[in-house]
């Protein structure tokens, strides 16, 4: 035992072992720091036991080493600073998980009739079905996103029986059915292919048809395909198609959005046609189509999913261009539209497009006196999340604009914040009743057009 205490008072292996123990707490420290941010959602379960387990360690062999150098002032002042940083850490991770824990009590001891009225304008994802479950029975979501997260193994039917008894649920209470939405664009983005059929992108059946009857026949045939299959398992929306133009830029830091593989077509006229007979097809089984991603990112280098974007083309030139498929096609019935994250500088250089009265509001609603459903892209993503007003703040924004849906679907557990900031703010009289009183009018006209089909 004397010779292991000898080995350790070295002073070269002391201060090696307190170097190597100070480069382990700083990427836990950062961990700690970026523990609720949804790029950690999928190992957020691991870490929350892990971290404070490594911090434990840390805790007690410097406590151990602090004792055994007392007289040792340097060694006793090294002991104590990497003591102050475990604890540091520990506090931090303390104060975040029972600031969640708070909105997430907030939410789930809430108002039956203010989660009823609020949640319907809120579309989660999802990767416990028990949790989702809970939140359906007290109406405080509007609907779901699935992906393949939710799939168990090749078999479609255990997702389609939740699915059933989510509805079932509605149904009990004698209210609207759940959105039940998913992506499955074709390409790169098919979330539930495999099982279902894995399609080609639609720009390669734009591509491959040598006339314009052959093209409509076959984006007809496609956009069956999709709203069969996306039916029978008992979804009701699809976010496809995507009508930003392709603009041809590749950015390699452009890791989630490369519009440039997944656009319809450089030509507007051929973007519109295809995404209208896509959308057609689709709501003859009872599905709707989104158009996205307003304003358009083809335009951006930028990755929303990972950070802003400032999108600078001036607006009358986007109303000639980018703005044309969304415009002729926004009010086909079984159609919504889906807001993107960039900044449209020309208009609004202090808020994402998803969240901007200045765009929604001012452009969308009153210009183009567009009535029909706006749904926001996923919350979850680098742009707004990160952004000055985090995605609680850009929710009551998104909402008093005149966004109708809030999608967060990545990170399940960012709705608890984000639903508890809604309370709060009607609580506090800073959510507009007069458009949530319009939104829920645009929410039940769509939900009774997608009953009647």
């Amino acid at each position: 035992m004397k010779t292991v205490q000898l080995w350790w008072n070295h002073p070269v292996r002391f201060w090696a072992a307190k170097s190597i123990q100070f480069l382990l707490l700083l990427p836990l420290i950062v961990l700690i720091l970026k523990l609720r941010t949804p790029l950690l959602a999928s190992l957020r379960a691991e870490l929350l036991w892990l971290l404070p387990l490594a911090l434990g360690v840390l805790l007690v062999l410097n406590l151990s080493k602090w004792h055994r150098n007392t007289r040792q002032h340097r060694r006793h002042l090294a002991c104590w600073g990497l003591l102050a940083l475990c604890g540091a850490g520990l506090a931090l991770m303390v104060t975040a998980e029972v600031r969640y824990h708070q909105a997430q009590r907030a939410v789930l001891t809430g108002d039956p009739a203010q989660l009823a009225r609020l949640g319907q304008h809120l579309v989660v994802g999802y990767r416990d079905f028990d949790s989702v479950k809970t939140l359906v029975e007290k109406q405080a979501i509007g609907g779901i996103f699935i992906s393949h997260r939710n799939l168990q193994g090749p078999s479609l039917q255990p997702l389609r029986d939740q699915i059933a008894a989510l509805q079932a649920i509605r149904q009990a209470q004698a209210l609207p059915p759940l959105w039940v939405a998913t992506d499955q664009e074709g390409g790169i983005v098919s979330r539930l292919s495999p099982p279902l059929t894995l399609l080609p992108p639609l720009s390669d059946i734009v591509d491959q048809s040598a006339t314009l009857a052959e093209r409509q026949q076959r984006v007809t045939a496609y956009g069956d395909t999709h709203g069969r299959e996306l039916a029978a398992l008992g979804i009701n929306l699809n976010f496809a198609p995507v009508v930003d133009l392709n603009k041809g830029i590749v950015n390699p830091d452009d890791k989630y959005s490369v519009i440039y593989r997944r656009a319809i077509s450089a030509d507007q006229a051929v973007v519109t046609a295809a995404a209208k007979d896509y959308c057609s097809a689709l709501f003859s089984h009872g599905v709707y189509c989104t158009l996205k991603h307003f304003p358009g990112l083809g335009r951006l280098n930028a990755d929303t999913h990972l950070t802003s974007a400032h999108l600078d083309t001036p607006v009358a030139e986007l109303a000639q261009d980018d703005w044309r498929p969304f415009q002729q096609i926004m009010g086909t019935a079984g159609a919504m539209t889906m807001l993107g994250h960039p900044l449209l500088t020309a208009v609004d250089d202090q808020h994402p497009v998803s969240f901007s009265a200045a765009v929604v509001q001012d452009i969308l609603r009153q210009q183009w006196g567009y009535d029909g459903v706006l749904i926001t892209d996923d919350f979850c993503m680098g742009a707004v999340f990160d952004s000055r007003d985090g995605a609680t703040g850009a929710a009551v924004k998104a909402l008093n604009a005149g966004v109708d849906l809030i999608l967060v679907s990545y990170d399940a557990d960012l709705y608890y914040p984000v639903m508890a900031a809604l309370i709060k703010a009607e609580q506090g009289d800073r959510l507009s009743p007069d458009r949530l009183a319009e939104s829920r009018v645009r929410l039940k006209l769509a939900l009774s057009l997608k009953a009647s089909t």
